[in-house]
């Protein structure tokens, strides 16, 4: 077998672990669950659930991925099996296959976006409304942009085509040569373009209000709602997505770590960069921006009507009237794509390292036969708005937590408490504070068992009582993806053993 790829350097692993973490979520989904959720007060659950859940879990997939890679191994069907002597652990791996490739299939597509529409703001050719109208009739042009342009059109489906290149130019140079050098240069150029952002939307002010008055509605703290379960369900659920926990891509990227290297101050440094962009440079973009050009009780109504609504329809609305807005929208959009691209990579790289490690195919085979795949299953969430859905809510977020909590029992309960804490703090600048060993043992896997059973109980009896013909077809794409998966893990068991 060829010798494994490494990092080529500290600060580029931890720019890409970052870069894995920091997507469109950070710019979209946080501002608004912020917003529903007690404002200021919402960070109170949100920092509880970073230290009892996030950073714990960040550091086992850490871990696990280190301790695959020193084995040959970059993805959790065969360091699953590792870790836990039974024959069922590398079909439970598996999961850590069909997540990220699921999620790659429509992800890539809403990446696509963004591209297109920092193009057409570049250009000029999003919708310039009389600012005078009232706030529906200014923001319709906008909406039907966005589903004229989403239904898929032409020019849609063309930018579909230039982002799976995109992708895919970099996936076929390598670690080291492709994902390195692009979270190098994409990173900083993401924080300077928020940064641009945030400056300027900080001094908006329109007759509605002002940015500054935003940021108040986004922080001041309404402490009631800290009784409501499910602002502490909405945190937890923000913390665990933001660092692209239970996604498998940290663990194969992981597994490019040299066995001895550190990984404690790596993973916080990675996740010290996501906190930036999202609590400092997310909190400070969209919902001030919607606050300052709508006004407070216009701007509740534009926060909850969703990530997608507030991303390409309010803010194209509010840069379409200020000076130089279509430069504006442009470095918006570009963001999101550079944010959007940074995490795709990221997740196509469990699928491709499964085809190198365990059936020992080149980098440009294993990307190759990774991007037909996905171009092939990705027309059905194009094609199927309602797929699309469907798709997000099994592999983007039910089976991400189920997954995730796998991975807790599997590494510090058969695998072994004492033995997964020596491999966390093994190669550590500064040992982990003992109080984790007892939160990752237990209190994390708890969390998460609570979590899921809180979406269990609100969310899955209406996805099960009911589907149209789109949900159904997504389901048994998703099941055939996920038999055609462990039939490759069957493969490629068999094949160990026989070399073995």
């Amino acid at each position: 077998m060829a010798q494994r790829e490494h990092w080529g350097s500290r600060i580029g692993l931890i720019l890409a672990m970052a870069g894995n973490a920091v997507g469109l979520g950070n710019f979209l989904r946080f501002p608004t669950q912020a917003a529903e959720n007690g404002g200021g007060a919402f960070m109170i659950p949100y920092m509880i659930a970073m230290l009892l859940i996030a950073i714990p879990l960040m550091w086992t997939e850490w871990a696990i991925g280190r301790y695959g890679g020193a084995k040959g191994h970059g993805t959790t069907p065969a360091i699953f099996k590792l870790l836990w002597k039974n024959p069922l652990s590398k079909y439970i791996g598996a999961l850590g296959l069909f997540i990220p490739f699921v999620v790659l299939c429509y992800y890539i597509y809403i990446e696509s976006w963004t591209l297109g529409y920092s193009v057409f703001s570049l250009l000029g050719l999003l919708p310039h409304p009389d600012p005078n109208l009232p706030q529906s009739q200014y923001l319709k042009p906008f909406q039907e942009f966005l589903t004229n342009y989403t239904k898929p059109s032409p020019t849609a489906y063309l930018f579909f085509l230039l982002t799976v290149a995109f992708n895919g130019y970099i996936l076929y140079k390598g670690i080291k040569g492709g994902i390195e050098k692009f979270a190098k240069v994409a990173m900083p150029t993401l924080f300077i373009m928020a940064l641009i952002l945030m400056v300027r939307v900080i001094l908006i002010e329109s007759p509605n209000g002002t940015a500054v008055q935003g940021l108040d509605f986004l922080w001041h703290p309404n402490f009631q709602q800290l009784t409501n379960p499910k602002v502490w369900l909405a945190a937890a659920g923000q913390v665990f997505f933001t660092l692209s926990l239970g996604f498998g891509a940290i663990i194969t990227y992981a597994s490019y770590i040299r066995k001895d290297e550190d990984i404690v101050a790596s993973g916080l440094a990675s996740a010290s960069l996501n906190e930036l962009a999202e609590v400092i440079l997310g909190g400070s973009i969209a919902i001030p921006a919607a606050v300052a050009f709508f006004g407070v009780m216009n701007a509740t109504e534009v926060a909850q009507s969703g990530a997608f609504n507030l991303a390409f329809v309010s803010l194209p609305a509010i840069f379409s009237n200020l000076t130089g807005g279509n430069f504006l929208g442009f470095i918006w959009f570009f963001l999101l794509f550079f944010a959007g691209a940074t995490s795709s990579v990221a997740i196509s790289m469990p699928i491709i390292a499964f085809l190198e490690d365990e059936f020992n195919l080149s980098r440009k085979l294993a990307v190759t036969i990774t991007l037909i795949f996905m171009f092939l299953v990705a027309q059905i969430p194009i094609f199927m708005p309602k797929a699309l859905d469907e798709m997000d809510f099994w592999a983007g977020t039910f089976f991400v937590v189920l997954f995730a909590l796998l991975e807790v029992v599997i590494f510090f309960w058969l695998f072994g408490g004492k033995r997964a804490w020596e491999e966390i703090n093994r190669g550590a600048l500064f040992k982990v504070p003992r109080f984790y060993y007892f939160v990752l043992k237990y209190i994390t896997p708890l969390s998460l068992f609570l979590i899921l059973a809180a979406w269990s109980i609100s969310d899955l009896p209406s996805k099960l009582a009911h589907g149209d013909l789109q949900e159904w077809v997504a389901r048994f794409v998703m099941v055939f993806i996920l038999a055609l998966q462990m039939f490759m893990v069957y493969l490629a068991d068999r094949r160990r053993r026989k070399e073995g």
